[in-house]
């Protein structure tokens, strides 16, 4: 077995570490080509923009809705059988959503999409914080992260060698989903039992031990799903053009994607509690700061760093939720983080478009720092009262 010893002694599972990322980042493909592959051709149906808006939805409702479903699957069939299955139902209904091709019945399939990914992505990322040794977690979850992200940012990208019609792209997303489970079965026996039946911690019960870690994801997902939305309109208010928009939007991504690993690394020699107070501090900064760089070029770096910090939260949430539980109080924990990340997704960005309505433009910068603002004033409180 490829072990290795860390700094303190800890033994690094490194292969089985690998094989989980592996799992994880084909997955990330898959969804990340299946979302833009759909609206295509939905649009190529004539399908209303809000149609294709509500369609998308569905996939994030299945995440929520599953959540708490999570745990006691993973007591029941075991976490590697559960998620063994959901990769093989993953691609059997992106198969039937090729088959199909027809707007009303993808809605019960999308929705089933977030159902059967959910707890195949959840659970890999349990492994992951459990196999990661506390002094290497940072790197090993900025890791993780880094190639989620890539992984996301990388599905589009095979559209452009498959183009958006006919089977081929849906045979790569099979494909994709097939290859995942592939990559699970063959580190499956070395992965550490997260599953144990003697504790029974379900979604809800785990919400009041870690309230403060579960705002923190709503933060970061509301923040990321508004700025992928809104930020182009906040654009048009200063005149600028979609390619240069497009292209910020671009460089936030790539801020996302190459400073996890240094946040993680910060985390190891500070904590990932100061870690995650830093980074929603210079997430607020960043809010305060758009106003006045949008038209300058000082904006590029800017939101270089903002895609950093913003993702940021998220990952140093995660990493603190591997040093504070075990077990099915992990399980349910991460869950419930799923649970939440669909939740900041659906419910944040309506609300900042909604306040963009009420005062314009600056309702973008204005909603979102204030949700930082608020999640960094509550975690100096905790700190206080702890």
């Amino acid at each position: 077995m490829a072990l290795a010893k860390s700094e303190t002694g800890e033994t690094v599972q490194w292969a089985a570490i690998t094989g989980v990322i592996a799992t994880v980042s084909v997955f990330a493909i898959a969804q990340g080509l299946s979302y833009p592959l759909l609206s295509f051709i939905l649009q190529r149906q004539g399908v209303s923009p809000v149609v294709i808006g509500l369609s998308a939805a569905m996939t994030p409702v299945g995440f929520i809705l599953s959540s708490p479903l999570i745990p006691g699957l993973a007591r029941r069939f075991g976490a590697g059988r559960t998620a063994l299955i959901c990769a093989g139902l993953s691609a059997l209904v992106l198969a039937l959503i090729g088959w199909t091709q027809d707007v009303y019945l993808w809605f019960p399939l999308r929705f089933l999409v977030g159902v059967v990914t959910n707890p195949l992505y959840v659970l890999s990322e349990i492994w992951v914080i459990a196999l990661a040794p506390p002094s290497r977690r940072g790197r090993v979850m900025g890791i993780y992260s880094t190639i989620i992200s890539a992984g996301f940012a990388a599905g589009p990208l095979c559209l452009l060698a498959v183009g958006t019609e006919g089977w081929p792209p849906f045979l790569v997303g099979i494909f994709a989903f097939l290859f995942c489970g592939a990559c699970l079965a063959v580190v499956v026996k070395r992965l550490p039992r997260v599953d144990e039946a003697g504790e029974k911690v379900s979604v809800l019960g785990f919400m009041p031990l870690a309230w403060l870690l579960l705002s923190a994801v709503v933060a970061a997902a509301g923040f990321e799903q508004s700025v992928l939305a809104l930020l182009p309109v906040y654009g048009t208010h200063f005149d600028i053009p979609e390619t240069r928009m497009s292209a910020l939007l671009s460089t936030m991504i790539a801020g996302n994607i190459a400073m996890q690993v240094p946040l993680g690394l910060l985390a190891e020699r500070l904590t990932a509690r100061l870690v995650r107070f830093g980074c929603v501090s210079v997430t607020v900064l960043g809010c305060a700061l758009l106003p006045a760089l949008i038209e300058t070029p000082l904006i590029w770096p800017c939101v270089f760093i903002w895609g950093a910090v913003s993702y940021g939260i998220y990952t140093m949430s995660i990493i603190e939720l591997g040093a504070r539980f075990t077990g099915s109080a992990l399980v349910a924990g991460n869950a419930s983080f799923s649970l939440m990340w669909g939740v900041g997704g659906i419910l944040v960005p309506p609300l900042t478009g909604g306040v963009m309505d009420l005062i314009g433009a600056a309702g973008l910068p204005v909603t979102l720092g204030a949700i930082c603002a608020a999640l960094a004033v509550a975690t100096v409180i905790r700190r206080r009262v702890m």
